[in-house]
């Protein structure tokens, strides 16, 4: 499998299969991730299919390495033009973010996962979203510390005392659910 980097150079010589590519790579969870914060699928996909277009258009220097990181800031960033800066963007929400109903594989989940998953929602849903939104980031679209601060548009030391404090406080919450090993 190409790398992103290899992608994006090959789409800026000019192979458009590179940029679809691409597309089909990041094109669900970025959608996923702008529901999270606009909680509706239509607005969601426009702005992804708008983050990219800006992109093909644009045709940025891209640091080795920062493609997602770009794609998440630039729609990020469509995402706050999209609320007119009414309210800040910090209604992020994980479960907003997760596929629509029916594109998942219920039936092969336990019971016991299903519930894990909603009390985990629920005690995310109850946290300060700067914390929620860095944990999203970094451990479930798997970004690092630097691509997290980038989209997020603070300093990557801001991203870690936001995990850390994050994680203690979902830790806390967690245990008011009953969970308090996240392995059993």
């Amino acid at each position: 499998m190409r790398s992103d980097d290899m992608l994006y150079r090959a789409f800026l010589g000019g192979d458009t299969s590179s940029y679809d590519e691409l597309l089909i790579r990041y094109g669900d969870i970025l959608t996923g991730y702008l529901n999270g914060y606009l909680h509706d699928w239509q607005d969601a996909e426009d702005l992804m299919v708008e983050a990219f277009a800006r992109i093909m258009v644009k045709r940025p220097q891209i640091r080795e390495g920062g493609f997602k990181a770009y794609l998440f800031k630039t729609a990020r960033n469509l995402a706050a033009r999209f609320h007119h800066r009414m309210s800040r963007l910090d209604l992020f929400s994980p479960e907003e973010a997760e596929p629509e109903a029916g594109t998942e594989n219920l039936p092969e989940e336990n019971l016991r996962d299903r519930e894990r998953k909603r009390a985990l929602n629920e005690c995310l849903r109850r946290i300060d979203p700067d914390l929620r939104e860095a944990l999203w980031l970094v451990y479930a679209e798997d970004l690092s510390y630097t691509d997290a601060a980038t989209v997020m548009g603070v300093s990557r030391k801001r991203v870690d005392k936001l995990l850390q404090r994050g994680k203690n406080v979902l830790r806390k919450e967690l245990e008011k659910e009953g969970i308090t090993n996240a392995y059993e």
